[in-house]
This record gives C-alpha cells, sequence and structure tokens, in this order.
C-alpha cells in the first residue's frame, strides 16, 4: 500500500512538471494560447448607445469585425433607452468610471464640453467626414467628438391637392406663404402645419434668414419673419394648433388630408404608406423649405469620449471604424439616416434613383441637402434655456399678447442673460447686421 501511493506521488510530480514545462515553453502562435493571453490583457471599451437594440443585429456584427481585427479591444456594449440618456450620461461623466463611448446629441455634447467633461480629439478627421458637420461640432475652435449619422427634412406633399388648387409646390417660406390662401379655398386643408414651438423649429426657421444671436433677433428682419408668421395665423392659413402641436399631430393631419404637405425625415414616409395608403400614393416629396440663406437645416447624432474613460484611443479607434465607408453604407440601408461619411454619400445608394421610387428619391434629395448646411446654428451654453425663450416668443407673437418688437426685445436681452454674453453690444445693431 505504502509502495503504491509513492509511485502516484511520483506520477503526480511528473505530470506537473509536464504542464509547467508547456507553460514555459508556449507556443505564442498556438490559437489556444494566442486566445489565452489576448483575453488576460484585452482592453475593454464600454459602449453606449440610444435606443439602437432594433439594430442590435448589426451592431453586434461590427463589433465583432472590430474585435477580429483588433484581438487586443473587446466592446462592451449597452443600448440606453433615449428618454434616459442625457440624465445618465451626465451621471455617468461624472463619476470616476464613465463608458469610454457614449452616443448623444451635439447640444448635449456642448454642454458636456463646456464643462471640461469630454475628450479634446486631436487630429479631425476632415478626410472622412462631411465637413461642414465637422465644423459644426466645433467648440471654441476644438473637436470634441465624432459624428455618426444625420438626418435632414425634405417636403413631403399631397399632388392631388396641389394639382386642384393649381400651384407649384413651394422652395421657400415666402413661397408658401403666398399659395396659403389658394390652397385653403380651393381644397379646404391648410397648407402646412409647423409645429413652431416644438423643440428647435422656430431656432431652424429664423436661422435660414441668418438670425442666431442674441445681436439680431431683434433686428427688422426678425420682427418681418415673426409677423409672416402671425400673419398666416391671424389668417387662418395654418391651424391654430401650430403652437402647440408637434411632428406627430402634423403627420396625421397629412396622412387624413387635412394639410397639403409635411416637413420631416424620410422614414415618415414609412409612416405615410403603412398608416394611410391612398395618401401615399397621392404622395411626391420635394426640397426642404428654404429662405434667404438658401440653407437646409438638419439633425445630427454623434459619439463622444468622457474625460475620465479610461479607454480614450482604444473608443476612438471604434468610433472611426463605426463610421467608416462600409460600416455608414450599411446601417444607412437599415434605417433610411444620412451617412455623414463623404465616401459613403458617393455611393449610388445616394446618388441614383428611380422617379417611381419615393424612398430612393427622399434619400437623394436629403443627401444633397447636407452640403448646404452653413451657417449651422452653434450650440451655446444654456442652448436649451434660449430655446425656450424663442418658442415661448412665437406663441406671444402669434397671440397678439403684445407688440412683436417689444417681445423680440425682451427675448434678445434675456437671450444675453443666459448666454453669458457680456461684449458690448454694437451701436444701432438691431439695425445695422447684415442678413446672410
Amino acid at each position: 500500500m505504502k509502495k503504491i501511493s509513492i509511485i502516484l506521488l511520483i506520477i503526480l510530480i511528473c505530470m506537473l512538471c509536464f504542464v509547467i514545462h508547456k507553460i514555459n515553453f508556449i507556443n505564442p502562435n498556438d490559437s489556444l494560447s494566442s486566445s489565452f493571453i489576448n483575453k488576460k490583457n484585452q482592453k475593454e471599451v464600454t459602449f453606449w448607445t440610444l435606443q439602437m437594440n432594433d439594430f442590435s443585429d448589426y451592431i453586434n456584427k461590427v463589433i465583432n469585425e472590430f474585435e477580429t481585427a483588433n484581438p487586443g479591444i473587446k466592446i462592451n456594449w449597452i443600448d440606453v433607452p433615449f428618454s434616459e440618456g442625457e440624465k445618465r450620461t451626465l451621471a455617468s461623466v461624472l463619476s470616476d468610471n464613465p463608458p469610454d463611448l457614449i452616443n448623444l446629441n451635439p447640444d448635449f455634447s456642448a454642454l458636456l464640453a463646456q464643462k471640461d467633461a469630454l475628450y479634446k480629439i486631436e487630429k479631425i478627421y476632415t478626410e472622412q467626414f462631411v465637413p461642414q458637420i465637422i465644423d459644426y461640432l466645433k467648440y471654441n475652435g476644438e473637436i470634441y467628438s465624432i459624428p455618426w449619422y444625420a438626418t435632414s427634412a425634405i417636403t413631403i406633399y399631397n399632388k392631388n391637392l396641389f394639382t386642384k388648387a393649381k400651384v407649384n409646390v413651394p422652395n421657400t417660406y415666402e413661397q408658401m406663404g403666398q399659395i396659403a390662401e389658394q390652397i385653403k379655398n380651393k381644397t379646404g386643408a391648410y397648407i402646412w402645419l409647423p409645429n413652431l414651438s416644438e423643440n428647435d423649429t422656430m431656432l431652424k426657421i429664423l436661422n435660414k434668414y441668418g438670425i442666431n444671436s442674441d445681436y439680431n433677433i431683434n433686428s427688422p428682419k426678425s420682427v418681418e419673419v415673426f409677423e409672416f408668421f402671425k400673419k398666416l395665423y391671424t389668417n387662418n392659413l395654418i391651424p391654430k394648433e401650430s403652437i402647440t402641436q408637434t411632428h406627430r399631430e402634423a403627420l396625421e393631419k397629412y396622412m387624413s388630408e387635412n394639410i397639403a404637405m409635411f416637413q420631416a425625415g424620410a422614414n415618415f414616409l414609412n409612416m405615410i404608406k403603412e398608416n394611410a395608403p391612398m395618401t401615399y400614393k397621392n404622395t411626391d416629396v420635394s426640397n426642404q423649405m428654404t429662405a434667404e440663406t438658401g440653407q437646409y437645416d438638419f439633425s445630427l447624432m454623434n459619439l463622444i469620449i468622457p474625460l475620465k474613460a479610461k479607454h480614450k484611443q482604444e473608443a476612438l479607434e471604434f468610433a472611426l471604424f463605426l463610421t467608416n465607408t462600409e460600416n455608414q453604407l450599411e446601417l444607412a440601408k437599415l434605417t433610411n439616416i444620412i451617412a455623414v461619411n463623404k465616401k459613403t454619400l458617393k455611393n449610388d445608394f445616394y446618388t441614383k434613383y428611380d422617379e417611381n421610387d419615393l424612398m430612393a428619391k427622399a434619400r437623394a434629395i436629403s443627401a444633397e441637402q447636407l452640403t448646404e448646411i452653413k451657417p449651422a446654428i452653434k450650440p451655446e451654453k444654456n442652448q436649451k434655456e434660449i430655446t425656450i425663450l424663442i418658442n415661448s416668443a412665437i406663441q406671444e407673437v402669434l397671440l397678439n399678447k403684445q407688440d412683436t418688437r417689444l417681445i423680440l426685445d425682451k427675448l434678445s436681452e434675456n437671450w444675453r442673460l443666459l448666454s453669458n454674453n457680456n461684449k458690448t453690444r454694437p451701436k444701432e445693431a438691431s439695425q445695422t447686421l447684415p442678413v446672410r
């Protein structure tokens, strides 16, 4: 029995020596050993998106491809509900352990940049992205985010109503005002429900006239623009709900043919097709309405890296991979968003379409509009509060609460206080500032 125990002990020692020998002389090219080493040394990048779960197959595919090409990096993807995005992001960037890469909108990203909470991206990747968008994302001349995808509203209109009224689809707000009465008289429908106090709708309209600061918000041109919408409202040429309702109500009115046109992203065409097929048959698309500058507005989602992130360089590498030519095109085909990658926008997907393919036509129009987005509105300190002030002002003007000039003078002063703009105002600035 004693001999058997000694033999077993010798066998155990030999096996242990063999294992130690194999570990010491492990072949680094061996796939199993490489996997062991890589996992031990991997850097885990935490990536937050906003409500992208519907496209989980795409996101996971991109992650797998990136991890295969970069075995030293693992991506931990977490999808956050859109309504919780800003709250959770703010809490995370103030902590010592934030995510490494976060999907946000530019306004909130600018707010975080103002608070010195974001990593400054030293190299600006202008060769990869639309230059106008890179310029839009700059804060104090520096860039703190990478653009991911954009949308640019188009005019969705009812061909039958315009034919019945014997008028053309307007290209500008002025043209819209000129035909509004004829549309109403000939069809019984309003021409448009502009949702003037929803989000930054009014701010974007004003920007198309070159009105985008506390210095010229009470200029003669600004008074003219506010009075223009007041006239339409007072004469019942746009619905009374224009100062309270959102684009969702405008969509419903379009589908029921109570308004002749609707300005929104191309993705709304699918909703019209599914919920109002007869209206969809009578639908066509055109460019978004413009004003004196001839520019278009757009919306953007971007990617930011918190200053306290542990893996900044790896997060940047993944962000650039996520927005490369191929991945942008694949996402666009799944979602109908507009790519921000220059090469992707040159693809046939954005440049060619059959006139009968409404979605393709809308996509091409939206993509083309991205080249005419200057001067884009630069997010300011307290931008959300400034937007609320503008929305309150348009409501007061339309409801004739006070003289328009007095309302805009008060708006100008409150805007300046919010943006902490203590610079000396140019003499007679409201009369002399040029409109771009």
